[in-house]
């Protein structure tokens, strides 16, 4: 016998009472109605595991609608519940349908015993895998925030310029202030942006990010705002966006200067009103997220340029963090390559790995045009290649791009020399080229025309 708590529902006392008949001694609790209005009343009052479902209860109808409706309503209560649609003989189509809204088998009339029993059984085991993992996750989710809000600050530097970075970091978490978080790529945008949120009193719920640089024109909005089943060919199912994701939490959106003016006209809607319609939907819903931005690029010129609207601009950095390239934090080095040598040094079976100080005085001379991330490559790079628990100098070699580069060109001379580089490697693909040297598309077409690059 299953420790489960069935309802059955059907309007043919007979059925009812034979269905209780027959799984009387297989279930422990059962209990039977046979009027629809009583569903929320009796889902609000106990924790159901299973329902059987009658799927019409008016003899002149016998679509299957009202339970394709009791089966949607029921689900929204508890998505666990195993739901079990019955039906006449026949009605292959309406069990197929029940299925596709999210019912687990069905049975049909007249009942064979064996059929109901095996079934029953069935949604049972189902319920309970579905419990387990909803629990596993709620686990993972806490965990994840327990380390999150105990853990080491996730900004590592002393520098004078990142003091500065932290403390406006510090004033602004507490407040659900939007912030446009700017620099070079690799210089840890995404990692103020996480210690905002774990500073921040949305601290408990999971920051949710998207990189905007990969979404096309037409995932966009699906991405974003969701969409409902049907609303294209491959939407088989309802799906939320990042924005009703992160309703109650933080979103962060990555490189949202690469965002076509369309898609910024979209984004802009959401944000004054904070409700979202999904794809193929007409129902508004309400969002409540704070909203943290990052670019490469400087949106400001590109206000100016007319690639980046005016009122999005402003609506997104009420506060501007911009966070300073390696180069420019040098007393940072030592802290960053101590740390990423210690998280790395555990990660290969490696504890323990120093840095001479001579190693120490390469990677701090080193332009790092990669930033921190090429700096953390580089650490890990030399623990995984490293055969004594001293890293050297020689465990550290750097190809410098500049180079490659005459010191008697004009500026004007290597920057063209660059940009054909770029446009080559690219394929003359503006918007990745563009992106590559941190300028707009728009710039850059203007430097081809004046360096008369094709």
């Amino acid at each position: 016998m299953i420790s489960a708590n069935l309802l059955i529902i059907d309007d043919n006392k007979s059925d009812l009472n034979l269905m209780k008949d027959i799984l009387k001694n297989e279930v422990r609790n059962i209990v039977s109605i046979s009027l629809t209005s009583r569903i929320y009343e009796i889902l609000a009052k106990k924790s159901i595991d299973i329902v059987l479902l009658d799927m019409n209860f008016n003899s002149r109808v016998n679509t299957g609608n009202e339970g394709l409706f009791w089966i949607r309503e029921i689900l929204k209560k508890d998505s666990s519940i195993s739901i079990i649609p019955v039906t006449a003989n026949g009605n292959i189509e309406q069990a197929v349908e029940a299925i596709r809204e999210g019912a687990i088998d069905f049975i049909q009339k007249p009942f064979n015993r064996a059929k109901l029993v095996s079934v029953v059984n069935l949604a049972w085991n189902l319920r309970m895998a579905k419990i387990e993992a909803s629990e596993l996750k709620k686990d993972n989710q806490r965990l994840k925030i327990q380390i999150n809000k105990g853990g080491e600050k996730l900004i590592q530097g002393a520098s004078p310029t990142m003091i500065n970075v932290m403390n406006i970091v510090r004033k602004v978490a507490s407040t659900d202030a939007n912030v446009l978080i700017t620099g070079e790529n690799g210089t840890g945008k995404e990692l103020v942006a996480k210690e905002i949120h774990r500073l921040s009193k949305r601290s408990e719920e999971l920051m949710v990010s998207v990189d905007l640089g990969s979404l096309t024109e037409t995932l966009f909005e699906s991405e974003l705002f969701g969409h409902v089943k049907g609303a294209f060919t491959d939407a088989a199912e309802d799906r939320k966006g990042r924005f009703e994701q992160a309703s109650g939490s933080t979103l962060f959106l990555d490189e949202i200067g690469n965002l076509s003016l369309r898609s910024q006209s979209k984004l802009l809607s959401v944000l004054q009103s904070r409700q979202i319609i999904r794809v193929g939907s007409n129902k508004p819903v309400p969002v409540n997220i704070r909203l943290i931005c990052a670019t490469n690029r400087n949106l400001g010129e590109m206000v100016i340029e007319g690639s980046f609207r005016e009122d999005l601009f402003y609506r997104v950095n009420t506060i501007m963090i911009e966070v300073p390239p390696l180069r420019d934090r040098v007393d940072d080095i030592p802290i960053l390559a101590n740390h990423f040598l210690k998280i790395n040094g555990e990660r290969y079976g490696k504890p323990g790995l120093k840095l001479n100080t001579h190693a120490l005085e390469k990677l701090s001379n080193h332009s790092w045009p990669g930033n921190v991330r090429e700096l953390q490559h580089s650490i890990e790079k030399a623990v995984i290649l490293s055969d004594s628990n001293i890293l050297k100098p020689s465990d550290f070699v750097f190809t410098s791009k500049a180079n490659s580069i005459s010191g008697d060109m004009t500026l004007d001379e290597m920057e063209k020399q660059f940009i054909t580089y770029t446009m080559r490697k690219y394929h003359s693909n503006l918007s990745l080229a563009a992106n590559k040297l941190g300028i707009t598309r728009q710039t850059l077409y203007n430097k081809l025309r004046k360096y008369d690059i094709s």
